[in-house]
């Protein structure tokens, strides 16, 4: 990790008085004012605060520490440094996770043209439908579809995720459509866990509609319950991108098409703003910009809607 930004995390966290003061103060998570802070005492090679329940003070030793850690900092601070940078002069490896249906079907676009753009920049893409932590695994970045955002993580909005309910022709043969969303509560559904699990939200004409759904499968892995509901295992809540060539195909049926499900938020997020890396930043800028403009996510979004 950052040397130097260990060092100012030291200082902010004797300064604020707390862990938790300090993560505000750099607009940090606190799990990362934690783990540099185990850093500085490991490049230290002592204990540097005695913890209470109420209060933090220097033990001896972080005393001095915090006086020699002054010093860097202000030294630091005098140091020119480069606030521009060229896209062909930006070197550097960014870890991002993600879940398997936005990889395939979105970022497998993006970070080829980021890619192009950056030809010296390399992205590690962990793909998982986990939330996993960012400081334990390493990650810079995560782009997460969701509408329950983690206190503790910075996030920047880049577009939203609408779904549609379907099935497969051979689940629904014999069966009556349903029409409005209270039918769904007597019929088979896989539940997706990030789409609320058994609540399912709709709105039609500004007015919501909730229902209470139920089945015998279930599971955090949109790819897999497309394929199940593929199968005629049952109806489905499913991210448009997930299912979109097998609506466009017919293996699959949307239903309730005048209701509209719940959209879902998509995010980057990551543990700090303070020195942000050029390189992440880099990133953050593009993911921005290209779900804002990019012809490909923007097609997506009004095919949703024909």
């Amino acid at each position: 990790m950052d040397r130097l930004t260990a060092v100012q995390v030291f200082i902010s966290i004797v300064e604020q008085g707390s862990m938790s003061a300090a993560a505000d103060k750099l607009d940090m998570s606190r799990a990362m004012v934690t783990r540099y802070l185990f850093e500085m005492e490991q490049w230290a090679g002592v204990r540097l605060l005695n913890r209470t329940t109420r209060r933090l003070s220097l033990t001896s030793a972080g005393e001095s520490v915090y006086q020699q850690a002054l010093k860097l900092n202000a030294l630091s601070l005098t140091l020119p440094v480069q606030q521009k940078h060229d896209a062909n002069e930006l070197t550097g490896l960014v870890r991002i996770s993600c879940a398997q249906s936005i990889a395939s079907q979105v970022l497998s676009v993006a970070m080829t043209e980021f890619l192009n753009q950056y030809p010296n920049m390399a992205i590690d893409l962990s793909i998982t439908n986990k939330a996993v932590n960012l400081v334990e695994e390493r990650i810079d970045l995560a782009i997460r579809i969701t509408n329950q955002l983690e206190p503790s993580l910075i996030a920047k909005p880049l577009s939203t995720c609408h779904s549609v309910i379907c099935a497969a022709p051979s689940f629904l043969k014999d069966k009556k459509i349903p029409v409005k969303p209270e039918d769904l509560a007597s019929m088979e559904c896989l539940t997706y866990n990030f789409f609320g699990r058994s609540l399912w939200r709709f709105e039609k004409n500004s007015e919501p509609f909730s229902v209470l759904v139920g089945g015998r499968l279930s599971s955090d892995e949109s790819v897999f319950l497309s394929q199940a509901a593929l199968n005629g295992a049952g109806i489905a809540m499913q991210p448009y991108l997930s299912v979109k060539k097998y609506l466009e195909s017919g293996e699959l049926i949307q239903l309730l098409p005048d209701y509209t499900p719940q959209p879902l938020g998509i995010y980057a997020v990551y543990t700090s703003r303070q020195n942000m890396p050029t390189t992440l930043r880099a990133v953050l800028d593009f993911l921005g910009n290209w779900f804002a403009t990019s012809e490909y996510w923007l097609s997506m979004l009004q095919q949703r809607h024909t």
